[in-house]
């Protein structure tokens, strides 16, 4: 797949000129079929274990908040 980048650059033309046309549906297909692409190159194949962690660091964080539970060790 010598060419992805090539796909992925015409998926995101193809995403903004679905946009200006404002037909919503084909700009999210193209935007989806863009980031396939892009997590299938080496380049993004972390990005799926980085959003994994940072939703696991906001669950984190917002669950004592969201949940009214008191945090051990403070006054």
């Amino acid at each position: 797949m010598e060419a992805v980048g090539v796909l992925i650059f015409f998926s995101i033309v193809g995403a903004f000129l679905c946009a200006k046309a404002r037909f919503p549906g084909g700009a999210i297909v193209f935007s989806l079929v863009a980031l396939v692409l892009f997590v299938a190159t080496p380049a993004g194949s972390a990005l799926p274990g980085a959003v994994a962690s940072f939703m696991s660091t906001l669950n984190d964080t917002t669950t004592p908040v969201l949940t009214d539970a008191t945090q051990t060790g403070q006054g």
